[in-house]
């Protein structure tokens, strides 16, 4: 271990020693000010008395209800809590509601999951930097809520095993004296941590920096320092929360939209008005109270309760990129903490890929948020600063890009958002609407935590079997019995190939059987069962069968939240919809129009939530930068594969001309080729979308080389028959 410590000389370490001096003064102050001692004894006694309180929790259902029925109840029933907003905080209120014993309604307009809280960094995190603001701020505020996330943090490894796992993290340092600043804040991380600490934080040298991070710049490279925070797969982890708060009672509708809400003759918020946007029916759900837990439409549901009520929200922009696997390694991941702008710049490893961001701009509230071309441009120009020279990183290497709106708390004293805290606050306005508002995913068990107990106090709810809260420790759905070994049942049982043996146990944990069963036959010695929806990814169609049972109602609800695929790659999420459009209107009983409504929803999903519009938008910005000559020789070659001289290339037309020149392609290969620069979407690639095609391949954007060596090949063999002597008459 000792050749893998960074060995300090004479200078680094005066620096070190009057670094960790400050670094122990502040720990001081933070221990003088805090007793972060009694809340961890507070904690582990929690934890000690979990197993006689489960004894109080309600009901568990063992088959979940139809949303139909649940429909039919929220027409019915008088609830004591109505939550508005299906994110990880709406859900998480609804299932801290539901086990204290309330009668628990949720809507969420869209589909769990569908905002924010799929369009995360993917982390479970107490905020490095917010902890770095407490110290250099002396702010108990930021101190508290860094801590608070690294309680939550542990739980959350601890109840949703399967969904999320401790992760290292890479500061790569490039400046001596960086060294011990660095070291002494992620060592204040450490001790903030206490016991919930995952593994204690360590220093590598230059060597064994890029042994573990190969793709690593190693210029000017001093040394690396490596702290541990928590990843998961945020979208599933926001399903299991909602499907867990089911079990336990709660009624959830998906697709619900709130479009009023009810006042009794004293003006008081006694419900709301929902339309059901599957069918377009309105109907009024009754409730005791009214939660608002809508992240960035916070306050827009907050004006419905109060007119005159002022925003407390200011929403910011966070993009995400995902790139191939091999630009980080598989087990680490990486923190840039200082761009040239003071962002943070992550760089993570993620489903079999690279998750890198994210931005932080203020903007505007939409259901539908793109990723700009700049805010791309700008996560890709950070990640070259750090990675070596013989990483080539590419504009077409972007396999996917959202944009996710964080519901910030606003403060009117400070300019930028990234001074805004991601603290929540909880709001009981004079109409009794409670409203939840800013903190973070890590935080969002806590945040429904103090919801619930300001509902009960506020409105006089009396829960049938607990005032306090039951969530602590309580495991989600799928969680229990759950072991990283768990997926070799799997294959052994069910004869599923061992790469989706693991995605469906750590995708759907203890339940991951449920799915296998629904897995049809392949026709194969081996895998015998699970047909793929994409060959390059471990998605199978029994998981569309089985999102039905989770809800799910659109294609979009199973490309982007029950599967994560429109995350990781467009092209290959495109490939996906036919088939699982057929097999949900085989379940569902939908018409051809309906089937031609969902193609079209989540091919215009994809385009405009998913980057692909940034990326068409980008390749066409850029000019042709080719030779008169390289004009020529493209324009013969794109008049060879479009042999009917139509004026334009299908994807008929290249599988065509590939089989002529003996190459074998994919078809996923095919369709990336032509969607590249398709710039009208339209199936079809007219001669000035190839040769700018033709230019970004030359300029290194689009990885195509396959095509290149094909028209090559052609180009060749044209010139070869052009040259080649012919003899007129019979010969000698």
């Amino acid at each position: 271990m000792a050749s893998s410590r960074w060995r300090l000389n004479r200078r680094t370490l005066v620096l070190f020693s009057s670094t960790s001096a400050a670094a122990a003064i502040a720990g001081a102050y933070l221990l003088s000010n805090h007793d972060w001692l009694a809340a961890e004894h507070r904690g582990s006694a929690r934890h000690a008395v979990l197993a006689e309180q489960r004894t109080v929790l309600p009901a568990y259902r063992e088959s979940f209800p139809s949303r139909e029925d649940m429909m039919k109840s929220l027409r019915e029933k008088q609830y004591d809590v109505l939550v508005i907003g299906g994110g990880a905080t709406g859900t998480g209120v609804a299932l801290d509601a539901a086990t204290r014993g309330l009668e628990t309604a949720l809507v969420e307009s869209d589909d769990f999951s569908s905002g924010t809280s799929s369009r995360s960094t993917k982390l479970i995190h107490g905020g490095v930097r917010y902890l770095q603001k407490a110290i250099m701020r002396l702010d108990r505020e930021q101190y508290r809520m860094v801590r608070e996330a690294l309680h939550e943090r542990a739980n959350l490894l601890e109840i949703a095993p399967h969904l999320s796992s401790p992760l290292p993290i890479l500061l790569p340092v490039y400046k001596y004296w960086q060294v011990p600043y660095y070291y002494a804040g992620i060592k204040a991380y450490d001790l903030v941590s206490g016991k919930k600490r995952l593994q204690p934080s360590y220093i590598l040298s230059k060597q064994r920096t890029l042994e573990e991070f190969p793709m690593l710049k190693r210029e000017e490279l001093k040394c690396g320092i490596v702290y541990y925070d928590g990843q998961h797969n945020d979208a599933r982890m926001n399903i299991a929360i909602a499907l867990t708060a089911v079990r336990y009672g709660a009624d959830a509708a998906n697709h619900t939209e709130v479009t009023r809400l009810l006042k009794d003759d004293k003006d008081i918020v006694c419900g709301a008005v929902c339309k059901d946007m599957l069918t377009g029916k309105e109907f009024e759900v009754r409730a005791k109270c009214v939660i608002n837990a809508t992240g960035p439409f916070t306050d827009h549901i907050r004006k419905m309760g109060n007119s005159e009520s002022k925003p407390i929200c200011q929403p910011s922009s966070g993009v995400h990129i995902i790139l191939p696997d091999y630009y980080s390694p598989a087990k680490m991941g990486l923190l840039d903490p200082a761009t040239k702008d003071g962002r943070v710049i992550f760089f993570l490893p993620w489903q079999d890929h690279t998750v890198a961001g994210t931005t932080d701009l203020p903007c505007d509230v939409t259901a539908n948020p793109s990723p700009s071309e700049p805010e791309i441009s700008f996560i890709l120009e950070e990640v070259k600063n750090y990675l070596s020279p013989d990483v080539q990183v590419r504009r077409g290497d972007v396999k996917a890009a959202w944009s996710g709106i964080r519901p910030l708390v606003k403060d009117p004293n400070k300019a930028d958002t990234q001074s805004l805290a991601r603290n929540h606050i909880i709001e009981i306005d004079q109409s009794r609407l409670v409203t939840i508002a800013g903190g973070k995913w890590t935080t969002y068990r806590s945040m429904a935590k103090d919801t619930v107990d300001a509902a009960i106090d506020g409105c006089g709810l009396e829960p049938r079997l607990s005032r306090s809260c039951q969530t602590d420790g309580l495991f989600l759905e799928g969680g229990h019995g759950w072991t990283p070994n768990s997926y070799i049942r799997l294959v052994q049982d069910f004869g599923l190939q061992t790469p989706v043996a693991r995605h469906l146990s750590e995708t759907y944990g203890s339940m991951a059987g449920e799915v296998a069963k629904l897995a049809e036959p392949t026709g194969l010695r081996w895998p015998l069962v699970g047909r793929k929806l994409a060959s390059n990814f471990p998605y199978i169609e029994a998981e569309v069968k089985y999102a039905m049972k989770e809800y799910a109602e659109t294609v979009v609800d199973v490309l982007a939240r029950r599967t994560r695929l429109a995350f990781l790659n467009t092209h290959s999420a495109q490939e996906a919809i036919p088939r699982i459009v057929a097999l949900m209107a085989h379940e569902k009983g939908w018409s051809k129009s309906r089937q031609q409504q969902e193609i079209d929803a989540a091919m215009k999903f994809l385009y405009e939530q998913m980057g692909a519009r940034a990326r068409k938008e980008y390749l066409a910005s850029v000019p042709i930068n080719l030779s008169s000559t390289e004009v020529a020789s493209y324009t013969k070659s794109f008049q060879a594969i479009d042999a009917k001289r139509k004026g334009f290339i299908t994807l008929n037309d290249l599988r065509t001309f590939f089989k002529s020149q003996g190459e074998s392609i994919s078809e996923e290969m095919l369709h990336d080729i032509l969607s590249d620069v398709d710039a009208n979407s339209n199936g079809q690639l007219e001669l000035e979308e190839f040769l700018q095609l033709m230019s970004h391949v030359k300029r290194g954007d689009i990885s195509t080389r396959r095509l290149m060596a094909a028209i090559l090949n052609s180009n060749s063999s044209q010139v070869h028959a052009q040259s080649k002597p012919t003899t007129k008459g019979g010969g000698l």
